[in-house]
């Protein structure tokens, strides 16, 4: 999937280096395959998660400090979006907000406001605490921003299977920026509340942010850059599809348990089954409705 000509990205949107917040608030939210791995081992020998990620980021406060190298904001054009990973962000970031500031207000009666979007190396200070690229990509509902390490992506290829096609890494985005919807919409709690088990609250936040990914996407190709009048995306492809589902296949618990031990526990899930992301998922972009994406009233994860 590529961006169209003549669509644009707003300058400064989304910030390259520094931090989102400092000091301790709420759980990050949705850490990507690094983080899964980390908690399902903690979940499973009896480990604190908390306490692990506290000893891969060498628990000093050197670990609140991004190695980037580099401070500020991206200047990308529709060239460099479909060429390079930091800009195919920034844009996937305007297609989102274009796409939630319309359907949004008009799905649930509340006004969406911009998350912020961070690009980091190695690790990063945030409103949730000090975090390294070892929990992927996350979202902190204490400063409203979305966390990304772009160096993810090729773990998600390496590690786990994904197909390393644009929409598998612009699922990754949507993904978190579902969960800042959760954080407008007050769902987010939910998770911490009850995280874990193949019913559980955090299973359930999970799923219902890939169904806000698969929403997206629904829209993303028919939304249009209000300053230019131009969508921001080419018309999505099977391929592009299947790129998305193929990302969200990776990261499902059951098979990122099966690789790291050799088997399945359901009850340490924290973020849903493979075909369970896939599902609700392929629920959001099918239907293009909040209403479908409501995993707390449904009576069978694996049929949304």
């Amino acid at each position: 999937m590529t961006f169209r000509e003549g669509s644009r990205m707003e300058r400064g949107r989304v910030s390259v280096g520094g931090s989102g917040g400092g000091g301790r608030g709420k759980l990050a939210i949705g850490g990507g395959a690094g983080g899964l791995v980390i908690i399902v081992l903690a979940l499973l020998f009896g480990g604190d998660p908390g306490a692990i990620l506290n000893q891969i980021s060498g628990g000093d406060s050197s670990a609140g400090q991004n190695d980037s190298g580099t401070s500020g904001t991206l200047d990308c054009d529709v060239a460099d979006a479909n060429s390079n990973v930091d800009c195919r962000i920034d844009f996937t970031v305007g297609s989102l907000d274009t796409v939630w500031e319309s359907q949004l207000q008009a799905q649930t009666g509340v006004a969406y406001v911009q998350p912020g979007v961070n690009l980091f190396s190695g690790a990063t200070n945030t409103g949730c605490g000090n975090a390294t690229s070892a929990v992927g990509p996350f979202y902190c509902p204490a400063d409203s921003t979305a966390y990304f390490d772009t160096s993810f992506f090729q773990v998600l290829v390496d590690q786990f299977g994904s197909s390393g096609g644009p929409l598998a890494q612009e699922y990754v985005v949507a993904h978190e920026v579902g969960h800042h919807l959760q954080n407008q919409l007050g769902d987010i709690g939910r998770a911490q509340a009850d995280p874990q088990g193949p019913e559980s609250g955090g299973v359930k936040v999970e799923l219902q942010a890939d169904c806000y990914a698969g929403i997206w996407a629904h829209y993303a190709a028919d939304t249009v850059d209000p300053d230019t009048g131009v969508p921001f995306l080419e018309p999505l492809t099977t391929a592009d599809i299947n790129d998305a589902l193929s990302a969200a296949s990776s990261v499902g618990d059951d098979r990122i348990q099966q690789a790291s031990t050799g088997s399945v526990n359901p009850e340490g899930w924290t973020h849903g089954s493979s075909a369970q992301r896939q599902a609700w998922f392929t629920a959001g972009y099918e239907t293009g409705q909040v209403a479908a994406c409501d995993t707390f009233s449904a009576r069978d994860l694996d049929n949304p």
